[in-house]
């Protein structure tokens, strides 16, 4: 165990990480449902969806590499030793998934649209450039991995769900507190 993540053993996230945690689980949430209501959609909500759609998986993007930087700054509290070595390993690898899901799902949508051949309009005056040419396969390919990623990505958040409110609830350990208030108790499963 390095240095810093010993020091971190047994206390909370930072304000910082859980300030990002919290904003973000509202962004991400709001770009699953509103990638649902494009694809369910035809209508003129239509256009309005994708002009809230690109500018927020812009913003996710970006908080994504912020929330890395502050993840390196202030390490992760050490889970509760009484938890078997599985469910650790399986806490660390879905955490990192998340943040992959939480960088390559914006990239392969700004990709996918310039393969369309369309802007990425954050704002008025505001358009980034394509990431790649236009290309119909291209597009298709990038349309598929994205749809497959949202749905990986919106899973992957129910089981973070389930195992923050199974921590809550059923263990009791403080894992769920360390995120939400940032005030442990110090007892019986709090190791």
């Amino acid at each position: 165990m390095n240095e810093r993540h010993a020091s971190r053993h047994g206390q909370d996230f930072s304000i910082p990480a859980r300030l990002l945690h919290w904003a973000m689980a509202v962004m991400i949430i709001a770009m699953l449902f509103i990638g649902a209501g494009m694809v369910a959609t035809v209508s003129e909500r239509h256009a309005l969806l994708i002009s809230i759609h690109k500018p927020l998986g812009i913003a996710i993007l970006l908080l994504a590499i912020v929330r890395l930087g502050v993840r390196w700054r202030y390490p992760t509290p050490e889970l509760p030793r009484h938890l078997p070595a599985w469910q650790r390993l399986a806490a660390r690898l879905s955490h990192w998934l998340l943040y992959a899901l939480m960088l390559a799902m914006p990239l392969i949508g700004w990709a996918m649209v310039s393969a369309a051949g369309y802007p990425v309009t954050l704002a008025p005056g505001i358009t980034l450039p394509p990431l790649v040419p236009t290309s119909v396969t291209l597009y298709a390919a990038l349309r598929f991995a994205h749809t497959w990623l949202a749905l990986t990505l919106f899973a992957l958040i129910l089981l973070h769900l389930a195992a923050a409110l199974y921590h809550a609830w059923m263990l009791r350990d403080d894992v769920f507190a360390s995120m939400t208030s940032g005030t442990r108790r110090r007892g019986p499963g709090s190791e």
